[in-house]
């Protein structure tokens, strides 16, 4: 607790002032994922300096030297992530948003599968290699596929044919080129909805497919 008290200072104020470059609103998404990575590998980097530094009397020089190091090194992860981004921003039939520690690619299972079909339909086919194409480009990368489903239906069934539909993708990018190692599928059903079930608009805003792409930690 003695520690954690001597290094609270420097390091919350590093933190509040990497934390300051995320307050730029005319960002685009490279400049935003790069300034969100240099934010977290600053504070990161911060604390291990700190740790470092205090073995050897030197608590806020290393809190400062790790500081550094870790902004070099978030502002690297941040801008191949923003690259990422761009790129699969170009790809049709795909929303692509930046969340703070991740990229989601959400694509509309009406592309994707046919009503309670698990089948990947032909013209799906060239958007997910196109997203392999990119996900094999940035192999500091790891991967999330993860199914929705609406409310129609039992919930097991849901569970199950979102479970099939996740690892369906998961299998079409591996086979264009994604190492299996990097890639996770999770079926969620219909317990993640975006928008209410009680409208044909609704339930086909859930039924979907989204991908998950985080910095390899």
């Amino acid at each position: 607790m003695t520690f954690m008290r001597r290094i609270g200072i420097p390091v919350t104020i590093i933190l509040i002032v990497s934390l300051g470059m995320l307050g730029c609103a005319d960002m685009n998404t490279t400049q935003r994922k790069t300034a969100q990575g240099a934010a977290v590998g600053t504070a990161a980097g911060a604390a291990l300096g700190a740790l470092i530094g205090s073995t050897q009397g030197e608590m806020g020089k290393g809190a400062l030297i790790g500081s550094v190091a870790g902004a070099a090194v978030g502002t690297a992860v941040g801008h191949k992530m923003g690259k990422q981004a761009q790129e699969l921003e170009q790809i049709p039939n795909t929303q692509v948003e930046v969340q703070e520690d991740k990229v989601v690619v959400t694509m509309d299972n009406s592309i994707l599968f046919a009503v309670n079909s698990s089948t990947v339909q032909p013209a799906a086919q060239g958007t997910l290699r196109d997203i392999a194409q990119v996900m094999v480009k940035y192999p500091d990368t790891q991967i999330m596929v993860k199914g929705h489903t609406d409310s129609t239906g039992g919930e097991e069934y849901n569970q199950q044919l979102s479970e099939r539909r996740a690892n369906v993708v998961k299998n079409i990018l591996i086979s264009y080129g994604v190492p299996a190692h990097r890639i996770t599928a999770i079926g969620l059903g219909e317990v993640m909805p975006i928008a209410s079930n009680d409208t044909p608009d609704g339930r086909a805003m859930n039924r979907r497919v989204e991908i998950e792409v985080r910095p390899i930690q």
